[in-house]
């Protein structure tokens, strides 16, 4: 009891009033790139951003969903009253590892959540891109649950999506994410807490399909902080991984 009561503690702060994000990330919860996006919370106290890639089956960062806890998933009707989710099995990447992740260095930083029953409306799958590279200047567009005020927590607990671009060398192992309006060097948009493990995705049409996971973030200038670069776990060489999962999971993908 202990455990479920700080789970209804902690998503209860998440339902308050939300004040609007610096730089202006727009709130799609419900909709559009929201309706693939899902809230993930921890015994522990943490709460985090995953992608449904099929009705019961949830991707998110490993770091996200640690051994040694409980994890749910928060769906919201149409007040926005939260449901809970049991989560059946947790499977993390085996060459996923920690320490490598908190240097903001590349690691297989990827795990897959098998729910006890599907998702309800108005959730619904998104399919992996099928992209192999990256280049400076692309945009892709982050939609995930995090804060929009770094420290307030009452700031979450709605999608918010940002259109960010690739800076630097990315590649397979790691892509960097910037604001293309401030270039990272001064407050922007980008990934805050709560928005590790949110997808990262690629807009053709009407068509979006995802390209990676946010995995850390930093300040202006790589301070410490929100609102400069947004780090991107990609899924090009872990795609078979999760695939070759999801069948044995029994959710296979489409």
């Amino acid at each position: 009891m202990p455990r479920r009561l700080a789970f209804l503690a902690f998503i209860l702060s998440l339902c308050m009033p939300a004040a609007a994000m610096v730089g202006g990330a727009t709130d799609v919860t419900g909709s559009g790139l929201g309706r693939h996006v899902v809230l993930i919370v921890g015994s522990r106290g943490n709460s985090c951003s995953g992608v449904a890639l099929a009705p019961d089956l949830v991707l998110t960062v490993a770091h996200c969903v640690l051994p040694d806890a409980e994890y749910l998933i928060v769906e919201f009707d149409a007040a926005h009253h939260p449901q809970l989710k049991p989560v059946t099995s947790v499977t993390r990447h085996p060459s996923f590892k920690l320490e490598t992740m908190l240097a903001h260095r590349a690691t297989a930083d990827v795990a897959l959540l098998k729910l006890a029953e599907p998702l309800a409306a108005p959730a619904m799958p998104a399919p992996l891109a099928a992209r192999t590279t990256f280049a400076p200047g692309e945009h892709f567009t982050v939609a995930g649950y995090g804060l929009a005020v770094r420290g307030d927590g009452k700031t979450g607990g709605r999608v918010r999506a940002a259109n960010l671009v690739a800076t630097g060398r990315p590649g397979t192992l790691q892509v960097r994410l910037v604001d293309p309006a401030t270039g990272g060097e001064r407050p922007g948009l980008g990934a805050c807490t709560g928005d590790s493990g949110a997808p990262a995705f690629e807009e053709t049409g009407n068509m979006a399909a995802i390209v990676g996971l946010v995995s850390w973030s930093t300040g202006p200038n790589g301070s410490d902080g929100c609102g400069g670069l947004t780090g991107l776990t990609p899924l090009v060489i872990y795609r078979d991984w999760i695939t070759s999962t999801a069948r044995r999971l029994g959710s296979p993908l489409r």
